[in-house]
């Protein structure tokens, strides 16, 4: 019997589904809505610099984009192929996709630790 990541893949394709619904339109609504139109005041760059100063935050803010990347990455993955009628073109696309993802998180280990 072959094993094969998909599994994995789907695990990571939910639980960042679950954080981009859960975070994402916070995230829009302070910083789309509320701070543009005066509601809140713009933190200033010190006070983010000091909220982003513990590690377990600086982890936390990497699993979210992680998180993201992989649930974009499986979403184009499967859109490419089911829609547009890529499938023959399966381990490129996956390829791209995951490996752009993985590319992406470790960008974001690099900018933030």
């Amino acid at each position: 019997m072959k094993r094969t990541p998909e599994p994995y893949l789907w695990l990571l394709f939910s639980g960042g589904g679950v954080v981009a619904a859960l975070l994402l339109p916070v995230l829009v609504l302070l910083f789309g809505v509320l701070m543009p139109l005066g509601v809140l005041d713009w933190p200033s760059a010190a006070h983010l610099a000091a909220l982003l100063d513990p590690v377990p935050v600086r982890l936390a803010l990497v699993a979210v984009i992680v998180l993201c990347l992989f649930h974009a990455a499986h979403r184009i993955r499967f859109t490419g192929e089911e829609l547009l009628g890529l499938a023959r073109f399966d381990l490129v696309i996956a390829l791209a996709c995951y490996g752009a993802a993985v590319a992406g998180g470790a960008i974001a280990v690099l900018v933030l630790f």
